[in-house]
């Protein structure tokens, strides 16, 4: 990966000034796209062409020629997810199924983001139906390793500078997994606050959109713009972190595992109150809960389209589907109770130990050599089935591969979740 690209909140206050002109900044993503794509194959049959995406940015340009009336995100370009409703573009889901089937309104988030100045360069590569059966993404910092999934082509288009920001989906972990593999800042806001309008879906009960950028700063200015009510905070003092130890920390891998402990060892040393606590005990069960509700949900969701199109779909992603037609209707009910019980419990855990953020390893271990599996997400799925805000920070190196941390809160304290994994970064980031 090249760090010679800016931030996103840099990338912004330097477009916005006038300090760097839109169209040279278009340029040169198109030229850092020019010079790796090929290797990466992060974008789904290449970005939109220069000429395209000039026109646009030259519109902004013309309906924007004061640098004090210009939007927050104004000229950023934007890779976004091929789950998600983009006008003027086909979506396809990592999929063979017709565009048309798929067609749908422009997301909800894509339109915010295009109201607050960004331009969307295209689509960026999936799994199939965001879940298995990976695309040709490969990790930037290693072509031999997979840069995860679902959300590869987005996790990887921003580790190698050619967008600054860019938008995913998490169901279990292809936002915070992807993230840790490709060494760059992810977010799952709270269950809802970005809004899935336009998204092909998965398991509407856990079904997140996410953000990438390469710092916590860029996420926070664009969290204000994604993020449904969000307000800035202050946050004046350092987090109480809390260590989910037991069986759901064992799962890690023995690097993973030994990452994350030097991270605990550094932040304890910096001064930060740490508690270690048993967590998730039952972990096997929360697991199965959540695979059961998606698996449902997805059999839910393609119905029609299965039945149709059954042919075309992969082997993994038909295994699925009828996996998910024989899942009973209490079993359904459970999973969806099962999300708020596991919410309050991390609440009530949180108030009785004084714990502000929950420190876990962002996925088992570093990205697994090859590309035909996107890692295990076992590390993000409780913090996904209760619907809390996590962010992943990348810290550290594994044989030359990304690995970090992710910070998790109450819900909806995203803003609060932020700052302090802004604190968190500026002592483990690599």
């Amino acid at each position: 990966m090249d760090d010679d690209w800016p931030s996103l909140d840099t990338a912004a206050a330097a477009l916005r000034s006038g300090d760097r002109p839109i169209r040279a900044s278009v340029d040169r993503r198109f030229d850092r796209i020019a010079a790796v794509e090929s290797d990466l194959r992060a974008w789904v049959d290449g970005p939109k062409s220069r000429e395209w995406v000039q026109s646009e940015a030259a519109a902004l340009a013309k309906r924007y020629p004061h640098p004090e009336s210009r939007p927050p995100l104004y000229g950023i370009p934007v890779g976004v997810k091929d789950i998600f409703h983009v006008d003027g573009l086909p979506t396809r889901a990592g999929s063979t199924l017709p565009p048309g089937e798929l067609a749908g309104r422009q997301a909800a988030v894509v339109t915010a983001l295009r109201e607050a100045g960004a331009v969307v360069l295209g689509k960026t590569v999936t799994t199939e139906f965001a879940h298995a059966t990976p695309g040709p993404t490969r990790n930037p910092h290693d072509l031999a390793h997979t840069p995860g999934g679902s959300s590869s082509g987005s996790a990887a288009a921003v580790a190698a500078g050619m967008c600054p920001l860019a938008l995913g989906t998490q169901t279990v972990g292809s936002i915070l997994r992807p993230a840790t593999f490709c060494g760059v800042v992810g977010l799952k806001p709270s269950f809802g606050r970005v809004p899935t309008a336009g998204v092909v879906p998965f398991s509407a009960s856990v079904d997140h959109v996410g953000l990438f950028t390469r710092t916590i700063a860029g996420m926070a200015l664009a969290a204000s713009v994604c993020v449904d009510d969000w307000h800035d905070v202050s946050v004046d003092d350092r987090p109480v972190i809390g260590v989910p130890d037991g069986p759901y920390l064992d799962q890690a891998s023995e690097a993973g595992r030994q990452c994350f402990e030097r991270d605990v060892a550094a932040l304890d040393e910096a001064g930060f109150a740490l508690r270690r606590v048993e967590l998730f005990s039952d972990i096997d069960a929360i697991n199965e809960r959540h695979n059961r509700l998606v698996t449902a949900e997805a059999a839910h969701a393609h119905d029609e389209w299965y039945e149709r199109y059954g042919e075309r779909y992969s082997d993994a992603t038909a295994e699925l589907i009828e996996d998910g037609q024989t899942v009973p209707a209490e079993a359904v009910a459970a999973g969806r109770r099962g999300r708020l019980t596991l919410r309050n419990r991390l609440d009530a855990v949180m108030a009785e130990h004084g714990i502000d953020v929950w420190l876990s390893p962002g996925a088992a271990g570093p990205a697994p050599e090859g590309i035909d599996s996107t890692g295990d997400p076992v590390m993000n799925l409780p913090w996904t089935h209760a619907g809390a805000p996590t962010v992943a920070v990348p810290t550290a190196r594994v044989d030359g591969l990304p690995f970090g941390v992710q910070c998790a809160a109450r819900f909806d304290a995203d803003e609060r979740l932020l700052q302090w994994a802004g604190g968190i970064a500026d002592v483990l980031s690599v």
